[in-house]
């Protein structure tokens, strides 16, 4: 299984689609190196803007490029997009309708060893009650190239999220025709209990249910790339067939993936559910696989809670 950084599909995706498309431009906040913008900087100089350490400016001006016509990817560090330039995100781009993609790239707990400051998981929670705002946090890096491309012709603001590290590959191109905004991913079929993930944690996801086999539990897996608009019709279906969720995410516990799932089903289908992600406290440094496992979101936390919940 190789292993490929959904950033650089991000920007790979990008300098492609520039060179045969004017209108599109990639702007940063002194993070070219940090997303892997710098060979679409060289090859497309007039269709690259860096705004410095002003991620607010980042996401105005990339509004106003909008309005003009163009289709601007804002591309920086998601703990600082989210947080720094959260009112412009509002304002700017959510409010005023504007055509602007936000990347937020090393989201999560991509930084985990720089701390607090540098991980984004609240992002989901500030940015999906925007009216108007698409969410979706890609998976892999097949996913993330379609994604973007997607996104190049969607017309209306968008806040992607991705991780920084290399990933398994999930999906390969014969994967893609399976894909479509809004529309969860069913990776796998199951009748005793759902897994839900988003991003990075769909791997885990996965491994979690290969875990659950073994011990004759049938786990249906569920890649949830789209979190707003949230694929209803999926969510219900899994709480009947399946009538017990577990949600899992690289995101607070409070208003993300886990949040959405639950607000479908306490009002469409009421089942066990049981969220997994970051709880109420300051997350503990280290490299992401082991605050995974110490926040029990790696495969053996996941496997582990849906057991619980079938015991209850």
């Amino acid at each position: 299984m190789s292993k490929y950084a959904c950033r650089k599909a991000l920007t790979e995706t990008l300098l492609e689609l520039a060179q045969n498309n004017p209108k599109i431009v990639a702007i940063t906040s002194d993070a070219r190196g940090s997303v892997t913008l710098n060979e679409y900087a060289k090859k497309c100089p007039d269709q690259f803007v860096e705004t410095g350490i002003a991620e607010q400016n980042e996401v105005g001006v990339a509004s106003g490029m909008a309005t003009c016509g163009m289709i601007p990817f804002v591309c920086a560090p998601a703990p600082f997009l989210s947080a720094r330039a959260l009112e412009q995100i509002k304002v700017d781009v959510a409010y005023s309708h504007t055509n602007v993609k936000i990347c937020g790239v090393s989201g999560g707990l991509s930084y985990g060893a720089l701390g607090g400051s540098h991980h984004a998981i609240n992002d989901i929670a500030a940015i999906r009650p925007m009216a108007g705002m698409m969410v979706l946090l890609p998976s892999d890096a097949t996913q993330t190239r379609w994604m973007v491309r997607e996104l190049a012709n969607y017309k209306g603001p968008s806040y992607m999220r991705m991780g920084r590290n290399a990933v398994e590959d999930i999906y390969d191109q014969n994967d893609i025709g399976k894909f479509k905004l809004g529309k969860a991913i069913t990776l796998r079929e199951g009748t005793d209990v759902t897994i839900i993930a988003a991003g990075e944690m769909v791997f885990y996801a996965k491994l979690a249910a290969d875990l659950l086999e073994k011990k004759n539990i049938d786990a249906r897996v569920l890649d949830m790339h789209t979190i707003k608009p949230l694929d209803r019709e999926a969510v219900i279906a899994a709480a009947k067939e399946t009538g017990h969720l577990v949600t899992v995410e690289e995101h607070s516990i409070f208003g993300g993936l886990g949040g959405s799932v639950a607000e479908v089903v306490v009002s469409e289908c009421p089942v066990p559910i049981k969220i997994l992600g970051i709880p109420d406290e300051h997350v503990i440094s280290g490299e992401s696989t082991e605050v995974f496992a110490y926040y029990k979101i790696d495969a053996a936390g996941i496997a582990a809670a849906a057991e619980s919940l079938l015991r209850e």
